[in-house]
């Protein structure tokens, strides 16, 4: 991971420790007013803070967003998602999709498992799932016919 720009910090929480990047070392270095900054520019600035490695997203990329003003020019701004959260509506034909080609690749001899999207997905189910009956050969059929009387008007 870059830290091309020297934001980069380690947050503790309890036992756990994250990896963050701080926006107050592009204001500390005078590239940005981070008050002015509308709270999804600040998202879209970190984004790039963080990703940062003078390909993909190069120090110039990170200083444009970190100038952003309302009246100001609109260069690109390159953007690699850290991860995509798809509603169960679009996310079931997308991992059907990607069940389908991986099938593909091994009819064909290749390795499937070089299928794989390539920012992690968070799939939500838009409704409850319980689950009632477990550890029974019916449980799963069991399960998913109360799931459908539960969520018939879904």
């Amino acid at each position: 991971m870059n830290d091309l720009f020297k934001s980069r910090d380690v947050l503790k929480v309890g036992d756990r420790q994250y990896v963050i990047f701080r926006l107050e070392a592009l204001e500390k270095a005078g590239l940005t007013k981070l008050e002015k900054l509308p709270y999804s520019i600040r998202v879209v600035l970190e984004a790039a803070l963080r990703q940062c490695n003078d390909k993909e997203i190069t120090q110039e990329d990170v200083k444009n967003i970190a100038a952003w003003t309302p009246k100001g020019t609109r260069p690109g701004i390159p953007f690699l998602p850290a991860r995509v959260v798809m509603q169960d509506f679009t996310g079931v034909p997308a991992v059907v999709d990607l069940a389908a080609m991986r099938s593909a690749v091994a009819r064909l001899g290749g390795d499937p498992k070089r299928i794989n999207p390539l920012v992690p997905v968070d799939l939500v189910i838009d409704h409850s799932v319980q689950v009632d009956f477990f550890a029974t050969p019916e449980a799963l059929d069991r399960n998913t016919e109360i799931e459908f009387q539960r969520n018939r008007e879904r």
